[in-house]
């Protein structure tokens, strides 16, 4: 955004008041904290585009058959059962 500019927003009084409550927890104006909302959104969708590159650029692909999702169960409740003994 460039400086000196800015952009007002109308949310519902209920959101008003808790966006209040956690700014002042935090010890932040409101519009400082919802501006640290949004850059926290923006930089985690930049992270999650970044990881899905590197997934798809990692190794084989994997056919999403339902045989592999049925062993991908298998395995996960193998895992839940010896962890529920320990």
């Amino acid at each position: 955004m460039e400086e000196g500019k800015q952009m007002s927003i109308s949310v519902p009084a209920e959101l008003e008041t808790q966006l209040r409550h956690r700014a002042e927890a935090e010890g932040l104006a409101v519009e400082a904290y919802v501006e640290r909302l949004i850059r926290a959104v923006l930089a985690a969708e930049d992270e999650l585009g970044s990881l899905a590159l590197e997934g798809l650029s990692s190794g084989d692909p994997l056919e999403g058959t339902p045989s592999f999702w049925q062993e991908r169960h298998r395995r996960h409740d193998e895992r839940l059962k010896h962890s529920n003994h320990s």
